[in-house]
This record gives structure tokens, C-alpha cells and sequence, in this order.
């Protein structure tokens, strides 16, 4: 996807305008596969460097529609867990990325069950009902709500 003249989003305090919006004049894969973006305004390699290593974010607009069991980590939050063996397991919260294994963080009344994300515990997403259906393995949901 080629991504002339697009608004992104960047937080960083290295740069002078804090939190602002680039536009993209151009974009270029080079033969080692990196990506070199030109940004409007950034017109040096000094003023570039400025902005390595920053978070930047595109709309979520922009993402592709993913279908059967593939989902973006924001779209299922909210979503009814549903385990094979146990049940009902309750609402995820939130899928924790900042670990090296990713986790769903499902929340049971005043309880928190920690699920690590694996295709192969994952039966169904059912996004017309708002149900992530699992197999998890045997006595880790039992662990935490016993």
C-alpha cells in the first residue's frame, strides 16, 4: 500500500512540535528491506533522525479487515470469553503486549484470569455476537477462579 500525501500521528518529545501530524510525500522499500519515508517538512537527515525510534500511528481506518479467527488486538476488547471445558470465563478487558508473550486479560467479577494468546487455543471469533471462544488448557482458568 503506497501512502502519498497521508496524515500519521506522532508522540515524541524530540521533536519541537511535541504531538503533531506529518504528511507523507514519499515512501521507497530499498533492496536490504528497509522502508525510507519522506515526511513534508523533514528535509534533512539530521531532522529525521530526530524521529527515529518514535511511536507513529496511522487512523485505524487504515487497517485491512481481518476475518474467521484473525482479529487486531483493539477489536475483540469487550468481547464474551468462552472456554470449551470451563464456560464461561467473562468479559476481556484487554490483551497485554508488552510482554513476550502476549495475554488476554479477561475480567470475572472482581477477578483477573491471564490467558497467553495462541492460535491453537483459539476455536472461533464470533464478531456478530461479540464471543472469543476457547480451548484452554486444562486447569489454568481454574487457577484463578477456582
Amino acid at each position: 500500500m503506497i501512502l502519498r500525501n497521508t496524515k500519521i500521528w506522532n508522540q515524541s518529545s524530540l521533536i519541537k512540535r511535541k504531538t503533531g501530524s506529518f504528511f507523507i510525500n514519499a515512501c521507497k522499500l530499498t533492496q536490504k528491506g528497509f522502508l525510507h519515508i519522506h515526511f513534508e517538512g523533514i528535509d534533512t537527515e539530521a531532522e529525521a533522525n530526530k524521529l527515529c525510534k518514535c511511536g507513529l500511528y496511522l487512523p485505524l481506518s487504515f487497517l485491512p479487515p481481518l476475518e474467521g479467527n484473525k482479529f487486531y488486538y483493539h477489536e475483540i476488547e469487550g468481547f464474551k470469553v468462552i472456554d470449551k471445558s470451563y464456560g464461561e470465563v467473562g468479559i476481556l478487558k484487554e490483551v497485554i503486549n508488552q510482554t513476550v508473550q502476549p495475554l488476554f486479560a479477561i475480567e470475572k467479577e472482581d477477578k483477573e484470569v491471564l490467558i497467553p494468546i495462541a492460535d491453537s487455543i483459539i476455536d472461533k471469533l464470533d464478531r456478530e455476537n461479540k464471543c472469543l471462544y476457547l480451548t484452554c488448557p486444562e486447569g489454568l482458568i481454574e487457577v484463578y477462579l477456582g
